[in-house]
């Protein structure tokens, strides 16, 4: 009977601890608030994303924010002119609830530019030579779900990646093959508004190194390798180097389907 009894708590023991784990890993709504480390003055529009859920945020008029989150994941705040940082989500930000977050102003040099203007003769034939050319542009083949970069470089992005499948040693196979997880999340990038509106406003990268676990030279690399020009590489925004590498997973999956 004793035994019998044990074996019941046990299992009761054993039921209560589950219950309380799933609980813990379930995503809640957080709140914080985030403010100017010299300063304690709120900081409003900072950008939060969830690295493990790919959700994202942005902090009110008085730095407030709420996200969903659960114990363990990565929080990404980012501001211009701020330090980004890294924040994870503890037991005890769950259990007090509005946490202070506070990020160290940078130091920001800016560039000279130097803006040429363009002589023009009144001569269409000499005109037409002084005035600067961008081919940086993209054009879409009816009945191809591709787009491609218009200039000096051939339409070949479907090639460059059929022959990633074949070849290990590719530098796409190696990013796309190998980080299959971190690719998946571009999807889920893409469908999230606030994450979307944060990006296009950005040129810096960071947020998508974050997340996809790469270094700049690699997110270069694979616009390079799926034949974007440097025009580009050097000129979008995150919303479109987001879309362009997403462009380019999703042809590696459906040629890699059908290799099989």
């Amino acid at each position: 009977m004793k035994k019998y009894i044990t074996l019941v708590l046990v299992i009761t023991l054993l039921f209560t601890v589950n219950s309380i784990a799933q609980d813990v890993q379930k995503p809640v709504l957080i709140e914080g608030h985030v403010l100017n480390d010299a300063t304690d003055k709120p900081l409003e529009n900072v950008n939060i994303v969830n690295l493990n859920t790919v959700r994202g945020a942005t902090t009110d008029v008085e730095g407030f924010f709420k996200i969903k989150a659960s114990v363990n994941d990565t929080l990404y705040f980012s501001y211009l002119g701020f330090k980004s940082i890294r924040v994870r989500v503890s037991n005890d930000w769950l259990k007090y609830g509005d946490i202070k977050i506070k990020m160290t102003e940078l130091g920001i040099a800016l560039e000279e530019v130097v803006v040429k203007e363009v002589q023009l003769t009144g001569y269409v034939e000499v005109d037409a030579r002084l005035i600067p050319i961008y081919d940086n542009y993209r054009y879409r083949i009816a009945g191809v779900g591709a787009g491609y970069e218009g200039g000096h470089k051939k339409p070949g992005a479907v090639s460059r990646v059929l022959s990633a499948i074949f070849n290990p040693a590719d530098f796409l196979y190696n990013i796309f093959g190998k980080k299959p997880k971190e690719m998946r999340k571009l999807r889920q990038m893409k469908e999230d508004d606030e994450i979307r509106n944060l990006l296009q406003s950005k040129f810096d990268r960071e947020t998508l190194m974050m997340v996809l676990q790469l270094e700049k030279v690699d997110i270069d690399e694979i616009l390079n390798q799926c034949n974007y020009s440097t025009d580009f590489i050097k000129t979008a925004n995150d919303l479109q180097i987001l879309d362009a590498i997403s462009s380019c997973y999703e042809e590696y999956k459906v040629l890699n389907r059908d290799k099989g």
